[in-house]
């Protein structure tokens, strides 16, 4: 990676000079403004996670590695050269050679915990820089710090929803709470913007409390940056599967010889996930299943259907336009009940025999989330079918989905505090707080109070998590998902 400092936009370069000469201190805010653009039906609110990844990915171990730990001349040559072949004359570097010599990014952020759900229009965190000659520093992290957090917060209140839609259906269907962390499977990797953002991603996934993932770079970001254990805890899991390129390798032999193969050879025990629709999936379902109903039985562990086509809330609940009484009528759900049969919970409904199960990893919204669980329940089964979560969810999304912004709200003007905001005519809806902040609860709800003293500012639920380059009260992956849990 190259030096941090450039890591902006251009017109950053010049804010420095633009503001006015007498301001010491840049007081600005993290805040998620709307739900106008949500993916979300009826959202109030966004889950804060991501700001302890960045502070230890960009603002400790870039800025000390690749600035404060190199030569001064090798910190600054390339911003130097790209901003001043951008920009058409030389930039002067001087104000990076005194950050340089200063040894540390002079700046305090306040945040509130990672996993709580934070209403529209209140701040997740504050940043302010410490020392009078750096306040240029606070806003130009703007850009990096944005680009970071919004789409990890995204994602984490997308999964949330899922989470919440699968937990409200348990509690109506009576499914035991401990399959819930396995209900929603990431399967965005390959769909991302690059591997970073699938491991950003996949982690804000895992912190909703989903376990289920194929996206093996998210345990290793979990670890590193939010403290987890795979030996120790359960951060992520997945299960032995198969994809169209090894089933169309057993051409000449046919299904059924491929599934013994599987269940005898390759996963003789344990969950097994079967793709199941590369050439005809009802013939599949209907007519291959039965003749192995005795060896999937007998087997020590779970053989799972896997549709991959066709229309999901269809395929998993049957199509009502269909022959009445055909595979199609009735839905994959229904046809392996009516072959393994299974059990019924307290409330009644139905859950498929331990032997088996069902999955459906395409093109899972959250509106067919929510039709497979209303349709499932409205023919008596409990929805125990696991949903793969993929990329059109978690990034079919951009910084307007909550609004996201970091706004500057107070500075300190010729040794005097004073309040700023904006406050567009033309969209009243982009206003900002104004003055110093400080976030507490009012009858249980997180509020904003804007306008606040020095002394009001030091009070409140925002509190630090970076210093003078320095991280403190770090949390943790387990912690995160207590939090949310908590506010379902």
């Amino acid at each position: 990676m190259s030096s941090p400092t450039i890591q902006k936009d251009v017109y950053k370069e010049f804010h420095r000079l633009a503001y006015h000469p007498s301001v010491t201190r840049v007081f600005a805010n993290f805040t998620n403004r709307s739900n106008t653009h949500s993916n979300i039906e009826d959202c109030d609110g966004v889950y804060h996670v991501g700001l302890q990844y960045f502070i230890q990915d960009y603002l400790i171990e870039d800025w000390n590695e690749h600035f404060f730990n190199v030569p001064v001349d090798d910190a600054v040559a390339n911003h130097h050269r790209y901003l001043s072949a951008m920009l058409g004359f030389p930039v002067d570097v001087q104000y990076l050679r005194d950050l340089h010599a200063l040894g540390h990014l002079p700046l305090l952020i306040k945040s509130l915990p990672e996993g709580m759900k934070v209403p529209y229009q209140v701040p997740s965190f504050t940043v302010v820089n410490t020392h009078p000659d750096f306040a240029w520093l606070t806003n130009a992290i703007e850009t990096v710090l944005s680009c970071e957090v919004w789409p990890m917060q995204t994602s984490l209140t997308t999964s949330v929803a899922y989470l919440k839609n699968f937990k409200e259906s348990f509690e109506r269907t009576g499914v035991p709470m401990e399959l819930l962390p396995f209900m929603g499977h990431d399967f965005s990797f390959r769909g991302m913007f690059g591997r970073h953002a699938a491991a950003m991603s996949g982690f804000a996934h895992l912190a909703s409390g989903f376990a289920g993932t194929d996206t093996i770079p998210a345990l290793e970001f979990a670890e590193r940056f939010y403290d987890a254990d795979v030996d120790a805890e359960l951060v992520g899991c997945s299960v032995c599967a198969t994809e169209h390129s090894v089933t169309c390798s057993w051409i000449e032999e046919g299904e059924i010889a491929f599934i013994r193969y599987l269940m005898n050879e390759a996963c003789p025990t344990g969950i097994l996930s079967i793709v199941a629709d590369t050439w005809d999936f009802w013939k599949l379902v209907n007519e291959y299943l039965p003749l192995l109903h005795d060896e999937i039985m007998a087997r020590d562990g779970k053989v799972v259907i896997r549709p991959d086509s066709g229309d999901p809330v269809k395929i998993v609940c049957g199509d009502p336009g269909a022959l009445e009484g055909s595979p199609e009528f009735k839905g994959l759900v229904e046809c392996l009940w009516d072959e393994f049969g299974g059990t019924t919970t307290a409330q009644g409904f139905r859950i498929l025999d331990e032997h088996v199960g069902a999955i459906y990893g395409d093109a899972i919204t959250l509106e067919r989330q929510e039709q497979i669980i209303a349709q499932l329940e409205a023919k008596g089964f409990a929805p125990t079918v696991v949903l793969g979560i993929g990329s059109y969810t978690y990034q079919f999304v951009t910084r307007d989905t909550h609004g996201s912004a970091v706004k500057a709200t107070h500075v300190i003007k010729e040794g005097k505090g004073l309040s700023i905001y904006k406050k567009p005519a033309t969209d009243v809806s982009k206003k900002s707080a104004r003055g110093l902040l400080r976030v507490d609860r009012e009858d249980g709800e997180l509020k904003l109070f804007d306008m606040q003293s020095e002394e009001g500012e030091s009070m409140g639920l925002l509190q630090p998590v970076f210093k003078d380059g320095k991280a403190l009260n770090r949390t943790t992956l387990g912690a995160i998902r207590e939090r949310v849990w908590d506010s379902l």
